[in-house]
């Protein structure tokens, strides 16, 4: 039987996706990318999963893009197939909060698969690097654009012109990982997290996503105004309700997730 490239399980209120191409340092090729996206709007859909986990192996949470099976595409291959653009964008239509949990290798793609999660949790043997320009290419998942907005021009034209490799510790100073953690204890510490994370109210999880994504991506008087809106629309969420009653009740917040 063909292995299954991604493995997805439920931990309570939090979804586990496991890239699985060990004999190839889980490589991102088309069948992989297709069953992540899968398996990412699956789980967003899903009302009783409040954040999503993906991870690799303690080798490599993905050494980049499959080489092998586009070193004879043509640029028409790439153009009438939608190569990155079909599956590999479909994390950016997830609402609910994504947290990589990255140990060794994070290469190429796998870099940008990492960015373009919202909590990057980084063992201490994780290494990070776009080295597409060894072969002529570009980072052309994300990584021109998301690696400045979070680690600023100059370090970000260092590793992508330069095939500059980051370990976890570096990646932590310049602001690419949220944490660094024990490689024994990557897993249980990103999955504490997720917990954490998914037993807020869900509405509120999905305003603040989009307010910080809308920080990135906009001017600061539009970002201003999203975020008020977001304020304002949580006054018509009885999440918000519960919570600011409960606090004041000095009792824990029984939320129902609307």
């Amino acid at each position: 039987m063909t292995e299954q490239p991604v493995l997805v399980e439920t931990r309570g209120r939090v979804g586990v996706i496991t890239l699985h191409r060990p004999k190839q340092l889980n490589a991102l090729n088309d069948a992989l990318m297709d069953q992540l996206g899968a398996a990412l709007l699956a789980l967003d859909a899903d009302t009783g999963i409040g954040a999503i986990v993906i991870t690799g192996s303690a080798k490599a949470f993905a050494a980049g893009a499959d080489i092998e099976a586009m070193a004879d595409w043509s640029f028409m291959d790439v153009c009438q197939s939608g190569f990155i653009t079909r599956n590999w964008e479909t994390i950016r239509q997830v609402r609910k909060p994504v947290l990589a949990a990255v140990a060794g290798y994070a290469m190429g793609g796998g870099c940008e698969l990492a960015l373009a999660c919202d909590i990057i949790v980084a063992a201490a043997s994780a290494k990070f690097a776009l080295p597409e320009i060894k072969l002529a290419m570009l980072p052309g998942a994300g990584g021109t654009q998301r690696l400045p907005r979070a680690i600023g021009k100059a370090k970000a034209m260092d590793m992508c012109l330069s095939a500059r490799m980051l370990d976890a510790q570096e990646a932590d100073r310049y602001g690419l990982v949220s944490r660094v953690v024990p490689d024994t204890e990557l897993l249980s510490q990103t999955l504490a997290l997720a917990d954490q994370i998914a037993a807020f109210s869900l509405p509120a999880l999905w305003a603040i996503k989009a307010a910080v994504n809308r920080a990135w991506e906009s001017p600061l008087s539009e970002g201003i105004l999203f975020e008020r809106h977001a304020l304002y629309e949580r006054f018509a969420s009885a999440d918000a309700h519960e919570g600011m009653h409960a606090f004041l009740a000095k009792r824990p917040p029984d939320f129902q997730h609307r």
